[in-house]
């Protein structure tokens, strides 16, 4: 059953309530100590026990970032929220609380046991993510639509499934149905499922499963389209020429020309369109394949700078390695001589040696880090050169085949004024023998209106082509210039961090030898 709590002091998820907790459950010598200590950190804590505890709302967890079982059951908890950071969590218990909707489970992927049983669910829904579900549990709610159970044919991996307490179970074709439209399942209702049983209710309802197949199968070559088609349209907007593989840009210029459209109604203009349209895709096409190579050529060419700077970073991080190991060798010798040297002078001529060694280190650190920042500068520049070359080279192209668009669009334009004005003679002259519509013939009271009604057709079909151009030339100007800004941003942050790295070694180092230098003179 599921919780009141009108006599009880509701409660949520506090960072109290969270500390108590981990140092109750964890191992008293380690978990156990931490936990009583000011700021403790919650990520590797796997498990957490929070059961009844009172909690009206799930709050403070995303510091469990680790955690992989949450108990919450027996609480008044009314809505499934704040777990969308636990994306390790194997196991979730959320039974005996006052939960009406399943919801906000969208990130738990590894989740493989779910137990919702004893709250106030009424539909089987939202779940889709947890492709790892094997167990789900929701005895003792509302479910009472029987087809609902086919929600949960997704689940491959489902093998336990407890329903019994609802409404639906009370169906005489209850186990049945789901033997039949739940194969895989192996357990029901805490009840191993008989393979023979199984196979009766296969055969009862054959000719539907394999209607509900089929459509399961369309379904899901729909969503494997729509998936591939969507990774295509991301693969066209990273070379910036998306929908320009057909006839898109041209249905474009006419989707709002509404005089064009009329226009077209005139005799001969159909065959006009036509062609029009024939050579207009083809030069789309010809920016699209050429978009689709030049960005294999800037992939290309991130790939190999990304390459040569990791080649580089590598190549300087082993020379430092092999310059600390050998400062090491020697400082832990003289450290050593130093505690075993008796006489005043030779300890401070040693120290001496020990804290020249480590400003060596220093210098010989700095330079190589001095020598890396300049050989990335200059493989940075050429990249910059090379990319904004490619970029440059692209976009003039580019705006060379726009302009035949332009010139093709001039060439139409001509050709349908002139038919246009043929039309309104006919038509002034009474020789118009085809029948138009009347909003077509309204373009025809005089010259002044039909020369309007092409131009304002012509002004919309070059608008639209000039912003598909401006759209791409900014696109990739943008790109490349966040490129370059973000490149140059992260070698001053991989250069902070290493001068950082540098200071506080030679810093601990330093530390070492004052303090050793601080004990052997006063012992002595």
């Amino acid at each position: 059953m599921s919780r009141s709590y009108e006599s009880i002091d509701p409660k949520v998820i506090d960072d109290d309530m969270l500390k108590v907790a981990v140092g109750e459950q964890g191992p008293q010598e380690e978990a156990g100590q931490l936990a009583k200590q000011e700021g403790i950190l919650f990520k590797d804590v796997l498990s957490l026990q929070l059961d009844f505890q009172n909690i009206l709302r799930i709050d403070n967890l995303w510091q469990f970032e680790n955690l992989q079982k949450l108990q919450l059951n027996n609480n008044i908890i009314e809505r499934i929220e704040g777990l969308e950071n636990l994306i390790h969590l194997v196991w979730l218990d959320l039974s005996f609380n006052n939960i009406e909707t399943i919801e906000g489970l969208d990130t738990l992927v590894n989740l493989e046991d779910l137990s919702l049983s004893n709250n106030r669910i009424s539909k089987m829904d939202s779940l889709d993510a947890l492709v790892k579900l094997q167990v789900l549990s929701l005895g003792n709610n509302q479910i009472s639509n029987i087809m609902n159970i086919l929600y949960l044919r997704r689940f491959t991996d489902l093998r336990t499934l407890t329903l019994s307490g609802n409404p639906v179970a009370e169906a005489e074709e209850y186990k049945m149905f789901i033997y039949a439209y739940l194969p895989d399942l192996v357990y029901l209702d805490f009840r191993r499922i008989d393979e023979q049983a199984k196979e009766m209710a296969k055969m009862k309802h054959q000719y539907s499963i394999d209607e509900l197949k089929h459509r399961e199968a369309q379904m899901q070559a729909r969503l494997e389209d729509q998936k591939l088609q969507q990774e295509k349209l991301a693969q066209h907007k990273l070379a910036f020429v998306e929908h320009l593989d057909g006839p898109f840009l041209f249905n474009s210029m006419y989707s709002e020309d509404v005089e064009g459209n009329k226009l077209s109604y005139l005799p001969g203009v159909g065959e006009l369109l036509e062609t029009y349209k024939d050579k207009f895709v083809v030069i789309c096409l010809n920016i699209f394949e050429y978009g689709l190579k030049q960005q294999e050529k800037r992939k290309a060419e991130l790939d190999t700078f990304n390459e040569c700077m990791q080649e580089a970073i590598q190549e300087n991080q082993e020379k430092g390695k092999l310059k600390v190991a050998k400062f090491e060798e020697k400082h832990l010798l003289n450290l050593n001589a130093i505690r075993e040297e008796t006489e005043l002078p030779n300890i401070e001529k040693k120290l001496t040696e020990c804290s020249d060694d480590i400003n060596d280190l220093f210098n010989m650190l700095m330079t190589l880090e001095m020598q890396l920042v300049e050989q990335l500068e200059e493989a940075i520049n050429i990249f910059e050169r090379n990319i904004t070359d490619l970029v440059g080279l692209f976009i003039e192209n580019v705006q060379s085949l726009m302009a035949q668009c332009r010139d093709l669009e001039n060439h139409h334009h001509e050709k349908l004024l002139e038919i246009a004005i043929n039309t309104l003679e006919k038509i002034l002259k009474g020789e118009m023998d085809e029948d138009l519509p009347d909003d077509v013939r309204a373009l025809f009271v005089d010259k002044d209106t039909t020369v309007n009604a092409v131009g304002a057709s012509h002004d919309i079909h070059l608008l639209k082509i000039d912003n598909r151009e401006d759209e791409l030339v900014t696109g990739i100007n943008s790109w490349c210039a966040h490129l370059l800004d973000k490149i140059h941003k992260d070698e001053i942050m991989r250069n902070r961090k290493r001068v950082k790295e540098i200071n506080q070694y030679i810093d601990h180092m330093q530390s070492e030898l004052d303090n050793l230098e601080c004990g052997d003179i006063i012992d002595i």
